[in-house]
């Protein structure tokens, strides 16, 4: 089959790797809409590697026994591999799984799990159905695009009440006006990159800020009076955070979904005990939200916009060059053109 590969700094290709085999509840899926994500750190940093991707959409075409899935069922492949056994999987958040699965735990026949490929394999409970008329490149959102956000959402209580600040407007943030749209919620949203600030506005934000301005801070409480009441940070960057933190309201909730390892300076007296906030990290969405998270796939009218690039798998390196270039929304890749 064939699978994208970074080859060196700046350079993606295809190469072939073996189809894998199904085994035991494993089962091999066709992948029909794989969308891109943070891979594009790696496209830029040139380690070479052929384990790109972590979200698809697909079609069932091999099992090894009687399960949960058949031949011909379209199924979202989740992010990551948890355990199945432990108490974070049973009650559906296995994305906080302590013993994910490694390489050595696949089935033989291959490793079978980047999505940048034609073929992928997964437990079957790790493959929830798409729904009937749910397209595949709409459905393939069901992973980062909007699931990200979807469970921060969940988390923070999100309503059609809710005052909320969107710091980053990449494919993520982009995803969390959506979601956030169709709680019907406010929505600010701050951004330094044009295109996505425009796209933001198209997707419905009320208003769309420049992180560089100084002003800003002083905008957000201008717009809501006290602050907002509800913070999601996006960009994975600490002045992004400690905007989210400074922006809301007294009581008010903040949820981290964008990725950092740089310090941020937090404060437990002013910042949680006397101002009340609750902060909280959202990576995924608990399983059980998957039909809740369809419905939005489903009806929303944003979905469309929200992707805003198609390539095939062919033309990978065209692929990674539209991503790093910050002139995109969510991008999907077609491993079979």
């Amino acid at each position: 089959m064939k699978q994208a590969a970074i080859l060196s700094e700046r350079r993606a290709a295809l190469v072939d790797r073996p189809e894998p085999r199904p085994h035991d509840d494993w089962v091999v899926v066709k992948v029909h809409a794989a969308p891109m994500c943070t891979e594009y750190k790696s496209f830029l940093a040139g380690a070479p590697s052929d384990s790109l991707g972590h979200e698809a959409a697909g079609e069932v075409v091999a099992i090894a026994q009687p399960g949960r899935l058949k031949v011909g069922d379209r199924v979202v492949a989740m992010p990551l591999y948890g355990c199945g056994c432990c108490n974070l999987c049973v009650s559906g958040d296995y994305i906080h799984c302590e013993d994910v699965l490694q390489g050595n735990a696949f089935p033989p026949g291959g490793p079978g799990h980047p999505t940048y490929a034609q073929y992928i394999v997964k437990p079957d409970w790790l493959l929830p159905k798409i729904p009937d008329g749910a397209p595949y490149d709409h459905a393939a959102l069901a992973c980062c695009g909007l699931g990200a956000s979807f469970g921060a959402m969940q988390l923070l209580g999100v309503n059609a009440f809710t005052t909320l600040l969107i710091t980053g407007a990449g494919p993520v943030g982009l995803g969390a006006v959506v979601n956030a749209c169709f709680r019907g919620a406010r929505v600010i949203v701050v951004e330094s990159v044009p295109y996505r600030a425009d796209l933001a506005r198209k997707l419905g934000a009320e208003a769309v800020l420049d992180p560089a301005d100084p002003a800003t801070p002083a905008r957000i409480r201008e717009l809501t009076g006290i602050g907002v009441d509800c913070a999601l940070d996006c960009s994975g960057t600490v002045a992004a955070q400690r905007l989210c933190i400074d922006a809301t309201r007294r009581k008010g909730r903040v949820a981290f979904v964008g990725e950092c390892h740089d310090d941020l300076k937090l404060q437990i007296s002013p910042d949680m005990i006397r101002k009340g906030l609750t902060l909280m990290g959202s990576w995924h969405y608990n399983l059980a939200d998957f039909g809740k998270l369809m419905q939005v796939i489903q009806t929303s009218p944003l979905i469309d916009h929200l992707i805003t690039h198609r390539f095939p798998l062919s033309d990978i390196q065209a692929a990674f060059e539209c991503s790093i270039s910050r002139q995109s929304g969510k991008i999907i890749l077609d491993p079979w053109a």
